[in-house]
């Protein structure tokens, strides 16, 4: 439901003459109330998104060739591990 819906759903339940201004105060107050939860948009929740995936696929090849390396130290003999 948006701010204008609840808003008029309000409104039609008053007096004409208050309904106006019963329309402006509880979308200011929804507007205040959203801004303070800290929201995010979409298209910035699908960015951090991307982000998350692209770090986990960094993460997946790091840990790879970490492994690989240590198989090839302790393959080695005692004296290359220098």
């Amino acid at each position: 439901m948006t701010f204008d819906r609840i808003a008029a759903a309000i409104a039609t339940a008053l007096p004409v003459e208050l309904a106006e201004d019963v329309r402006k105060n509880v979308r200011a107050a929804l507007s205040s109330a959203l801004e303070k939860m800290d929201l995010v948009t979409r298209e910035e929740m699908e960015i951090q998104e991307k982000v998350l995936l692209r770090t986990r696929e960094k993460l997946e090849s790091l840990l790879i060739r970490l492994d690989q390396l240590e198989r090839e130290l302790h393959d080695k003999p005692p004296e290359e591990h220098r």
